[in-house]
């Protein structure tokens, strides 16, 4: 199976990292086009008819969701998301390392279209080298001309700043995200109004993922119709896919939108290590319910996920073989969820902890079957009750582990109790005679 490079063409090509090695493959020619050729109204027209989806989790469609901000003289703003916090992905991180003006053309397109004229990179406060590659690059934007005040001798005026996050999961969530951009504590803010409206500063605001900008440049460049032909019909373009786990080639791969997942898995990161197989994975990263190993073969896009019960996610497919327990797997990933919990809503706070405590007790041995109805029915009470979606990042993983691998967790439990009930210490009488004095 050959990956399909378009983001990842000449990405190990140090000289890609510079302005001069970017134009030299035609960087920025997508912008050139944007602003002599096309009126923001085109713009939105193209990259709505492109079929481009975000690439961050949510899979909406880039431009409506640009589309929604209102028109007039009001200050608008764009965020970049590039707080890539969600375990499994790493994709944004090898992107912008290594190709970081084509994260700067997009958004420098994106703002065009959308009205937007001061733009941010809000980048995860981990990737300091990568934070580093940015500056560089933006340093090297305004000093060409292609941001600022007069992008291009034009009227339009794009301004970047990068701004680097504090290590938070939670700002991974665009209100949260907003809310640290301000100076204050990352928490998710109550939706309506929505960011489109009323966002950073109470300003309209559009917030994308760094995969989604990076397509925005291709799209422009080669047209919508021509960038529609690779994909599904409801899933067009390429996705870089981060594959990890029990794998023996982990990495970012490149793929057309609709491959089987199997040729994902098996063709290009190897599949499992010799004499294994695969036992379940994750479509989407941690936060995506769990597929089977029989789901494999399903499509590698948005609609297939979702039919199948999952979703496509960030595009981080971590690969679970036979020698994991699907138990302790449900604790460790309940207890990520519970530590990056920002405490706001109820559901979340306390579903998470008694989540992780419930699932303790399964491998502790102090759980009865009815423990495990207990479980799914608290996975069932998060999911659409919180202010954000990290309460369901939980809630939708745990509960399809319950549900697809019920005898596991029953072999567990009873494995468990069987273990504890051998390891208590036996009372036992001694004679009188034999007694202590």
């Amino acid at each position: 199976m050959a990956e399909t490079p378009l983001l990842t063409k000449d990405l190990d090509d140090p000289a890609l990292r510079t302005l001069a090695g970017y134009e030299a493959r035609g960087g920025y020619r997508a912008l050139r086009k944007a602003l002599a050729e096309l009126e923001p109204e085109e713009l939105l027209a193209e990259l709505e008819s492109s079929g481009l989806r975000g690439r961050g989790g949510a899979g909406f469609s880039m431009g409506t969701k640009a589309s929604f901000l209102p028109r007039g003289e009001m200050e608008k703003y764009l965020c970049c998301n590039a707080d890539e916090s969600e375990p499994g992905t790493f994709k944004d991180r090898e992107l912008m390392f290594k190709n970081p003006h084509l994260l700067i053309e997009g958004i420098a397109i994106a703002a065009l279209a959308a009205g937007a004229t001061r733009c941010f990179i809000f980048i995860r406060g981990e990737y300091a080298e990568v934070a580093d590659v940015l500056d560089r690059a933006v340093e090297e934007a305004y000093a060409a001309g292609y941001l600022g005040e007069a992008v291009l001798d034009s009227h339009a005026r794009v301004e970047l700043v990068v701004h680097r996050g504090a290590g938070a999961y939670i700002c991974g969530e665009e209100t949260a995200l907003l809310d640290s951009l301000e100076g204050k504590r990352g928490n998710p803010r109550l939706k309506p109004p929505f960011p489109a409206v009323q966002g950073l500063y109470g300003g309209p605001t559009l917030i994308n993922n760094v995969e989604t900008l990076m397509n925005v440049p291709i799209v422009i460049d080669q047209g919508a119709e021509r960038y529609r032909l690779l994909g599904t019909e409801q899933s067009a373009g390429t996705k870089v896919v981060s594959v990890s786990g029990c794998v023996q080639r982990p990495g970012n791969y490149e793929v057309e939108l609709g491959i089987p997942a199997r040729e994902i898995v098996y063709g290009l990161a190897g599949g499992p290590p010799e004499e294994r197989a695969v036992k379940a994975w994750f479509p989407g990263g941690s936060s995506a319910p769990l597929l089977t190993a029989a789901e494999l073969d399903l499509p590698y896009s948005f609609e297939a996920m979702a039919e199948a019960g999952s979703m496509l996610g960030s595009g981080a497919i971590i690969v679970v073989d036979e020698e994991v327990s699907i138990v302790e797997l449900a604790l460790r990933t309940a207890r990520f969820y519970h530590h990056e919990s920002c405490g706001k809503c109820t559901p979340c706070r306390e579903g998470t902890n008694w989540t992780v405590k419930m699932l303790g007790r399964v491998l502790s041995g102090e759980a009865t079957p009815m423990d495990l109805d207990l479980i799914a029915s608290t996975q069932d009470r998060i999911i659409g009750n919180c202010l954000c979606v990290l309460g369901d990042s939980m809630a939708m993983p745990i509960g399809s582990m319950v549900r697809k691998f019920r005898s596991e967790f029953e072999f567990e439990l009873e494995r468990a109790r069987i273990g504890r009930r051998a390891a208590e210490p036996v009372e036992v009488e001694l004679p009188v005679e034999l007694g202590v004095h």
